[in-house]
């Protein structure tokens, strides 16, 4: 486990700055962020991802599950000068009616993989887009060297065991036991594995949904490597992120910027 797993606070700083350094850059081309945009993350954690938006003047709102996170994230932004035009609840989406309004941005982060049925997910979110919004996935593919987030074992060599996940289900189980992973990480991990998804599954439900591509890149090094590791992003070479199937075992992030179709 590294140490930006347990120091929320580390994490919720190296979240602002991959926000500011590569989301925001990225997303430039297909929208225009000012102060007047309303931005919702969801699985927002402790916020870290929203600090660059929130100091631009928009306003955010954060949803996650987790009260502690939520706790932590109206801590962190309790002293921000921006701090009324932020709103984090803790909260499941799918409990979230019309009162959370429409947004000009909305966007998950690692999120979407631990979403079960993601076309339901894909479908529901629908009703928060304004007309001509965007919604942002980063995600890595699940059959990527750490596609099932076993980095974040305690066990030294658990942590840097690629291609762990892609193990029958009793294998994957029994090496987290044999690494005594605590109980409760060994079922999330579990779950992640139930839950990971294919950049060609999730293209079949962008279809389905009818969302439309606005952009799109494959990443052999993730952009947020960079401030973990000080590895620079490197995009999946061109003849090999047209290989279907085959290029989820080597495309470590995918970025997808969508709009809405009609809802």
């Amino acid at each position: 486990m590294q140490e930006r797993h347990s120091d929320r606070k580390k994490y919720f700083d190296e979240q602002a700055v991959i926000t500011e350094k590569y989301l925001m850059p990225y997303l430039s081309d297909v929208i225009s962020i000012t102060e007047n945009s309303r931005i919702l993350e969801i699985g927002c954690g402790e916020g870290g991802n929203l600090i660059p938006l929130v100091d631009m003047g928009c306003e955010v709102v954060g949803v996650d599950i987790g009260k502690k996170r939520i706790e932590n994230a109206n801590l962190f932004f309790s002293d921000h000068k921006n701090a009324s035009r932020t709103k984090f609840i803790c909260s499941d989406i799918y409990d979230c009616g019309d009162e959370l309004g429409k947004f000009d941005l909305i966007f998950l982060r690692d999120v979407i993989e631990h979403i079960p049925n993601q076309a339901k997910f894909m479908a529901f979110v629908k009703r928060f887009l304004k007309e001509d919004a965007i919604i942002f996935f980063a995600f890595p593919p699940w059959m990527n060297p750490f596609g099932g987030h076993q980095q974040v074992c305690r066990s030294k060599w658990m942590s840097k065991f690629i291609y762990a996940h892609l193990l029958p289900r009793f294998m994957y189980r029994g090496f987290m036991k044999m690494a005594k992973e605590p109980k409760d990480r060994i079922e999330n991990l579990m779950e992640v594995r139930d839950t990971g998804i294919s950049i060609e599954r999730f293209r079949r439900i962008v279809r389905r949904e009818k969302y439309s591509i606005a952009k799109h890149t494959y990443y052999l090094v993730n952009p947020s490597y960079q401030i973990k590791f000080g590895y620079k992003p490197r995009k999946v070479l061109i003849p090999f992120r047209n290989i279907p199937w085959l290029r989820n075992f080597y495309t470590m992030a995918y970025y997808i910027a969508l709009r809405p179709g009609k809802i």
